[in-house]
């Protein structure tokens, strides 16, 4: 097994790689959306605040129990003996299927952004009919976009660990960041975007404490991080012991939940700029009107409205939007990836190309039955699979792993560790407060 396993080259690749899994749609969009229905910047607050208190500790069971395991999550997870090395097996079948899942309908959502992102290109081009199938609603241009976004995600996952995930990785993500702080720097210029800044930024203190804007802190931050689907683990498995473990968590959940930030910084001026120009974007509740659909109906009227430099910003921001789809992408394929090479079943380029066709499979099935299987397939791995995960990972860490053994795998990269705070800490946020927490955001989402 040890001659078929990759490796990150530097501590640059994986942080980029780890950042790029983590910085997805749930960033861009998702905590944008989650903070202007929870009181503006009393989410905002308390998201940063959980993100380290509580995430950051379980981010690190994922990247113990990889780097420990040295394999697919299977086998990673397979911890102990007995009942407790089948439990574990067993949910890493389940985190194995969740990210398979996830990608088959994130795929479907990336597809879109693939065809906003072509459609003002088309127009410009005088090919309207083009333009206009791009953006419209439909099985055969929903399964075509599907199929180019994951034909883009197995390109980069059998280039391999090097090759692939790392090379693009630390890519992708330097043009992620430029382009959000491009469009934030328009974004800001635009008439009524001060309000949204301010909404943004100004804490509603009195709401800072309310349970369910916690709650909905706490789960963005655990899902914000990819917590629960394996990836952040078989991207841990990659590193070398000399990796420095709480070190890298750190910069990880830094770069993670700056990325969100600044998405914050353009997505909600971006929203009250539209609604300065007429565009309905609250209910009467002062709530999103819908948060799932307002990415394809808000901003683009906003961008509508600008002539020609609107049609440059709305390439850019859904360029934005899919290379953010991208990087989470490839690290969900390379889960179910790891595992299909590693048991010696196909060859890297060979379980690409199956688990990549199987995963279009799903998709396809998805959109022929969107209205009954898209939500329901949401529901089941982001609000039940996914926290379930992250609660086994927690407790294999914190009640499989001895002490002694966790300290061994963490020593190896920070020899010091035993005297500092994090080891007199973490030991016990992994063992009881984290499983508490992710219990509580999966008893709220039900």
């Amino acid at each position: 097994m040890a001659q078929v396993r990759g490796r990150f080259a530097s501590r640059l690749g994986f942080l980029m790689a780890a950042a790029g899994s983590a910085v997805g749609l749930g960033n861009v969009w998702g905590f944008p959306s989650q903070t202007a229905n929870n009181g503006g910047g009393a989410f905002v607050v308390m998201y940063l605040v959980l993100a380290f208190l509580l995430a950051w500790p379980a981010l690190m069971a994922e990247l113990v129990i990889g780097r420990h395991g040295q394999a697919n999550i299977v086998t990673s997870m397979s911890l102990g003996r007995g009942i407790t090395k089948r439990f574990g097996a067993l949910a890493g079948w389940a985190g194995m299927l969740t990210a398979s899942l996830i990608l088959a309908f994130y795929a479907i959502v990336a597809g879109w952004l693939l065809g906003y992102t072509a459609a003002p290109v088309s127009e410009a081009l005088g090919m309207s009919s083009a333009s206009s199938w791009l953006t419209t609603f439909d099985f055969t241009r929903n399964v075509s976009l599907t199929a180019v976004f994951l034909a883009l995600t197995m390109a980069i996952v059998v280039g391999g660990v090097r090759g692939g995930i790392e090379k693009w990785s630390t890519r992708l993500m330097p043009l992620l960041l430029m382009l959000l702080v491009g469009l934030i720097g328009y974004v800001l210029t635009l008439p009524g975007a001060d309000e949204g800044l301010s909404v943004y930024l100004t804490p509603q203190w009195d709401r800072i404490f309310d349970a369910d804007l916690m709650l909905s802190a706490m789960g963005q931050a655990f899902f914000s991080l990819s917590l629960g689907v394996g990836a952040m683990l078989i991207y841990g498995s990659y590193l070398g012991p000399e990796q420095n473990l709480p070190r890298l968590g750190v910069l990880v959940t830094l770069i993670d939940v700056g990325i969100a930030f600044l998405a914050g910084l353009l997505v909600i001026p971006a929203m009250y700029a539209a609604r300065h120009l007429g565009v309905e974007i609250f209910d009467a509740d002062g709530l999103l009107k819908s948060s799932d659909t307002l990415l394809f109906d808000t901003l683009p009227a906003l961008f509508g409205q600008m002539g020609g430099a609107g049609d440059i910003l709305m390439v850019a921001f859904f360029a934005l939007m899919s290379v953010a789809g991208i990087t989470s992408s490839i690290s969900m394929l390379e889960v179910p990836v790891s595992f299909v090479v590693e048991r010696g079943w196909l060859g890297r380029r060979a379980a690409t190309l199956a688990v990549g066709a199987a995963i279009m499979a799903i998709s396809l099935t998805i959109a022929a039955n969107f209205g009954a299987l898209f939500g329901l397939v949401i529901m089941l791995t982001t609000q039940y699979s996914q926290p379930l995960v992250a609660l086994v990972m927690c407790l294999l860490v914190g009640w499989a792993m001895s002490r002694h053994a966790l300290l061994k795998e963490i020593q190896s990269g920070a020899p010091d560790i035993e005297s500092s705070l994090f080891w007199k800490i973490w030991p016990w946020y992994v063992r009881l407060i984290c499983p508490l927490c992710i219990a509580l955001v999966f008893a709220h989402s039900l």
